[in-house]
């Protein structure tokens, strides 16, 4: 009787403890996030309208047949910003790149500091076709209706340059001399991979020596409703994106009659394999930029919500149970693997002599396409698929901690007050790996506030940007270029 009660007082001063130790790390978790300081920015917002509405008609589309593209309008749009920023033009340093890529250089101050990059692309994705008749207004019409701008680029990625353009004419107007040089670069082919736009303008500052402290392009956006447990917008940064990946699973030999099957033909042992890599999945692990994202919103979170992520150490199996419950999240702490292409056979009693399976993966960081490969083979155990895997490895994981991803935070802050304002894992491509061999750091956020619905017109049916986001976006560019001054 006496070894249970003292067992019992043992487990209750253990659990006593526990509530101690994991409710003082709740309580004293501490929010990342800086003070905002309101922005004063007034911009001219009919003139600024005026500028996106007309930039939006230039039909300057990227296609994978490069033959396809039309460069006079690439030709008109440039000759567009000239006629639309002459203070920019007769002020900056202004040069084409491979023809179309722009690069404008605004010298500052203090020549012995790094530079600080920002960089978008006025190329669009093409229209569907079959779904032009579904656009409420034409997508290259740039119709300004109902508060809203519409048409392609007006989240993808026009908005970005004519709003930093915006942005720098209106500091140049306010005699604003900043302290390190700011180079502006806009790609031309960011859709189709920026080999030709991006990639060469690296190439070109690489050859003359030049490394930034940042870069910031596209990205990350301020979400609603993004992380569960806290009821304020949260603004996404992405500090490193992930790799794409190509697998190719491929079996030759045993075709013949289909009266006469082997009890495993090429196309069971290809779906038996693709059934065994969706089974096993990579494992999930709460770390990098995804625990970094997680870092920075705990503290604003409500107190349940709170309470796990304060004690992650503790915790960390059920949040990564939980997370990986979602596409959405698995896709933040895990590689992906995601199957799109089947091809075999032509002939319905014909058994095919080959066999191929295509698999689009999205790597982590850390995870190499060396370990891809190896996982793919070790999974599906069968020495007569061939595996081949090709694609681009993650990007560098860019800091959190020093000042340039500060300014980004405290430009958004002064914006959008209400925000929190945190790291993450970008899941789709951008310009900005090209410049992770000349910046320190490359960050990828897009500074308007929208809704899940928002993502899917950028390369969907009715893109559209509201003015007021569109007038904080030119704010945001403002005070991010003030912030890098200081």
């Amino acid at each position: 009787m006496k070894k249970r009660k003292l067992m019992l007082l043992v487990l209750s001063g253990l659990l006593l403890l526990f509530i101690i130790v994991t409710g003082f790390n709740t309580m004293t978790v501490k929010s990342k996030q800086p003070a905002p300081d309101p922005t004063n920015v007034a911009i001219d917002e009919a003139k600024a309208v005026e500028h996106l509405s007309k930039a939006v008609t230039f039909k300057t589309v990227s296609y994978q047949d490069r033959s396809k593209f039309d460069f006079n309008q690439f030709d008109e749009f440039i000759a567009f910003l000239r006629e639309s920023y002459p203070a920019v033009h007769q002020q900056l340093e202004f040069e084409k790149v491979n023809k179309y890529a722009l690069v404008y250089k605004w010298k500052g101050s203090d020549s012995s500091k790094n530079p600080v990059g920002l960089t978008s692309h006025y190329d669009v994705v093409p229209v569907l076709k079959g779904t032009e008749t579904k656009w409420e207004q034409d997508p290259f019409s740039g119709t300004v209706v109902g508060g809203k701008i519409w048409g392609r680029g007006t989240l993808d990625d026009k908005i970005g340059v004519i709003g930093i353009l915006q942005a720098v004419d209106y500091l140049l107007a306010e005699g604003f001399q900043p302290e390190r040089d700011l180079y502006f670069m806009f790609g031309f082919d960011e859709e189709i991979g920026g080999d030709e736009g991006a990639n060469k303008i690296v190439t070109t500052l690489e050859d003359r020596g030049i490394t930034f402290d940042y870069v910031l392009d596209e990205g990350g956006a301020i979400i609603e409703d993004m992380v569960p447990g806290v009821d304020q917008p949260v603004g996404v940064v992405g500090i490193s994106e992930k790799g794409s990946a190509t697998a190719e699973l491929t079996i030759e030999g045993s075709g013949g009659h289909s009266s006469q099957p082997k009890d495993h033909t090429n196309i069971g042992r290809i779906s038996s394999a693709i059934a065994k890599l969706e089974d096993t999945q990579f494992t999930g692990d709460l770390r990098g930029p995804g625990e970094d994202l997680f870092e920075f919103v705990a503290p604003e979170m409500s107190f349940p919500m709170k309470y796990v992520f304060a004690n992650k150490a503790i915790f960390e199996p059920a949040i990564e149970k939980i997370l990986l419950g979602k596409p959405a999240t698995a896709a933040l702490i895990r590689t992906t693997i995601a199957p799109t292409i089947f091809q075999a056979g032509e002939q319905y009693n014909a058994l095919p002599e080959k066999a191929t399976a295509i698999i689009n993966l999205r790597l982590m960081p850390g995870d190499s396409l060396a370990d891809v490969k190896r996982f793919i083979e070790d999974t599906i155990d069968d020495k007569d698929i061939k595996v081949t895997v090709n694609g681009s490895e993650a990007s560098k994981v860019s800091s959190t901690n020093g000042w340039q991803f500060t300014s980004i935070q405290q430009a958004a802050r002064n914006v959008y007050g209400n925000a929190v304002v945190a790291p993450y894992l970008m899941f789709a491509g951008s310009d900005a790996k090209h410049y992770d061999s000349i910046s320190k750091n490359t960050y990828r956020f897009l500074p308007v506030q929208i809704t899940p619905e928002d993502l899917n017109r950028m390369h969907g049916t009715n893109e559209h940007i509201s003015i007021e986001n569109y007038i904080n976006a030119i704010k945001f560019y403002v005070e991010v270029m003030k912030e890098s001054s200081k």
